[in-house]
């Protein structure tokens, strides 16, 4: 990786973001190889404190996958930079620290990366998402790695600032969404509102449950919840 180039980067994304640019500015390859990770993802977090993956790397194959496990699972170096609004990082997934911390995603069966980064892009005291960088190879990242990660995350929230409004939560009259940048998880939130309803539990419940069957029947999160709503799927509860 060349130096300049990264700065180049970062400058081009600084001024797209002063001229009103959104994250669409922002070519998530590009930026994971400039900074050196093999999968980049951006998650937006919920009022309820749920995560909306809204940007990354959509070629890689590794990203995508872990990302997704630690919403169905509910934990992981992202949730937890959420959780908390601290930096979590996690240089070797296999390894014992990580297992005790996070004893269920390292469990499970997956082609997961060995390292995790995790910044959270904070405003003020509010945590507004989580910048993740993910790393094939297992180690620690370097305080340059580290540095230039926080330096595109502050970035990144002020594209995502500017990201069309209807992306984010309600859209503003006279406003024209993008309709390639769009929240992946509004089935998810319904399907729980619905079984909130349907069982009389809390939404966060709802949530739960439906996590858990994913998980108990390897699928995908999205999958559960269209079948929620479709009525094609029953959850008791029980389960």
């Amino acid at each position: 990786m060349s130096r300049d180039e990264l700065t180049r980067f970062l400058t081009r994304l600084r001024r797209a973001a002063d001229d009103g640019r959104d994250l669409s500015a922002a070519s998530a390859a590009t930026a994971a190889r400039l900074l050196s990770v093999q999968g980049l993802t951006l998650s937006l977090r919920a009022t309820s404190g749920a995560l909306e993956p809204l940007w990354g790397t959509s070629t890689d194959e590794h990203a995508p996958g872990l990302e997704e496990l630690q919403y169905t699972l509910g934990e992981g170096p992202t949730v937890d930079a959420a959780r908390t609004g601290h930096t979590v990082i996690a240089a070797d997934l296999t390894d014992r620290a990580a297992a005790e911390r996070w004893p269920v995603l390292t469990a499970a069966p997956t082609s997961s990366p060995h390292a995790v980064i995790a910044v959270p892009l904070r405003l003020g005291v509010v945590t507004a998402g989580v910048l993740t960088g993910y790393r094939t190879t297992p180690g620690p990242f370097t305080p340059t790695q580290r540095l230039d990660l926080d330096a595109f995350a502050r970035i990144a929230l002020n594209l995502l600032l500017n990201t069309p409004p209807r992306t984010l939560a309600v859209p503003r009259p006279g406003t024209a969404p993008r309709p390639d940048v769009s929240l992946r998880r509004a089935q998810v939130h319904r399907a729980a509102g619905f079984l909130s309803s349907r069982l009389d539990i809390t939404v966060e419940d709802a949530l739960l449950r439906l996590r858990a069957h994913a998980f108990s029947h390897d699928r995908p999160l999205a999958d559960v919840a269209r079948d929620v709503l479709a009525d094609r799927l029953h959850l008791t509860p029980d389960v």
